[in-house]
């Protein structure tokens, strides 16, 4: 009886350690495709709730069929936390919003509907995809853990917190393995920016482990695209001052400036100011891996321009409870030219409810072109109202 006793106990464990060796079984590797291409989609800031947008649904489901991606990024606000402003765009006007106050359990529940929207689908197709947090997912109401929990229910989400900061935030790396899969090709950095920017602490976990990588390279950094929510303050050395009537122009800080057109191309519906400076970009730069950076966070900007050796991009949110334009970002790289990649910018145009949603490939353009001469003089009007507050604001500030 002992015997059979102690058999029965070893088998009971023999299995357990079968299951947890299986669940905690690594996912297939991110691979360059026999063609020698890897296909990465960002989709940024969808900031719906749980009766998501018809329109933010459908771009999803469009720039997956159209581009057809190995990788998919989400950089960040998944959700909105109790903003309103959504009439007639998803058949519950003026309810926008996750977070119900005093109420955790339901607000939970509610992240967890409007995170389905957005991830039901790339779910359903069996891509591979990745999520970096944004300020609004902080402000939801859920917490960091709450949303681990949903990133593990996702089999082919790539979630995983590998940074030992103190805040918790999730940072990570995944790395993509040449088409041979004898050795990493190309890298992907995922940093979580709360509310604002990154610390020194996730600044140094990036340093060790880009370390790391190069010396698991034979002494080389492993080329890298980096992708995080709120935007290094080095995008705005993508812009130069300007005059008030200069195509392009926009007023910020009592000032006018425009993308620099030698360096810089695509959409900005705002400027931000050059002469910023990171500790983070510096970082790339002592590494010498980050090729590029994205972001998402301000909407309605679409542009990319290279600074200091380092190409920067901001891609259009998804959210159609605010203004547009919308639309993703889709890189493109070659395992046989792996530090030169393509990187177009997709605009959704049309609507669910006209029946004629697409996606066009914007125009590497630095300035708006306007359709007619009323178009630009409105342009001018907008600009000497906006010079009109800056002054009033600094006068009372």
């Amino acid at each position: 009886m002992k015997k059979l006793i102690c058999f029965a106990l070893c088998a009971a464990m023999l299995f357990s350690c079968c299951v947890s060796v299986n669940a905690q079984q690594e996912k297939a590797p991110l691979q360059f495709g026999s063609d020698g291409e890897f296909t990465v989609l960002q989709i940024s800031d969808p900031q719906d709730d749980h009766y998501p947008a018809y329109d933010m649904v459908n771009l999803i489901k469009l720039a997956i069929d159209e581009t057809q991606p190995d990788l998919i990024v989400f950089t960040g606000d998944i959700v909105e936390d109790s903003r309103a402003g959504d009439i007639g765009i998803d058949g519950q006007g003026g309810r926008e919003g996750v977070t119900v106050d005093g109420d955790y359990e339901q607000t939970v529940k509610n992240v967890t509907a409007a995170a389905e929207a957005v991830f039901s689908y790339p779910e359903s197709k069996d891509i591979p995809f990745a999520v970096v947090q944004g300020n609004n997912d902080y402000k939801s109401g859920a917490t960091i853990e709450d949303w681990k929990n949903i990133y593990s229910t996702y089999e082919n989400c790539l979630v995983v917190d590998e940074s030992p900061d103190s805040n918790g935030r999730i940072d990570y790396n995944l790395e993509i393995k040449s088409s041979d899969g004898s050795k990493t090709a190309f890298n992907v950095w995922l940093m979580d920016t709360e509310h604002g920017s990154v610390t020194e602490e996730q600044i140094a976990w990036y340093k060790a482990e880009s370390a790391a990588l190069k010396e698991s390279n034979g002494g080389e950094s492993v080329p890298s695209i980096l992708f995080q929510h709120v935007p290094v303050a080095e995008v705005g050395n993508l812009f130069e001052e300007c005059n008030m009537w200069d195509d392009g122009a926009r007023s910020t800080d009592g000032k006018f400036y425009r993308l620099n057109k030698e360096i810089a191309n695509g959409y900005a519906s705002s400027a931000s100011v050059p002469g910023g400076s990171s500790e983070q970009f510096k970082a790339w730069k002592e590494c010498g891996d980050v090729l590029g950076a994205y972001f998402g966070h301000e909407h309605t900007q679409g542009y990319t321009g290279t600074y200091d050796g380092i190409e920067l991009g901001l891609t259009y949110g998804s959210e159609f409870a605010k203004p547009g334009p919308y639309g993703v970002r889709v890189f493109t790289l070659h395992e046989n030219d792996i530090r030169n990649f393509d990187n177009d910018i997709y605009v959704y145009e049309g609507s669910v409810k006209s029946g004629n949603a697409h996606l066009v490939i914007q125009e590497n353009e630095p300035y708006p072109v306007y359709d007619s001469k009323i178009e630009m003089i409105f342009a001018y009007i907008g600009n000497i109202f906006e010079l009109i507050g800056a002054a009033i604001t600094s006068l009372f500030s």
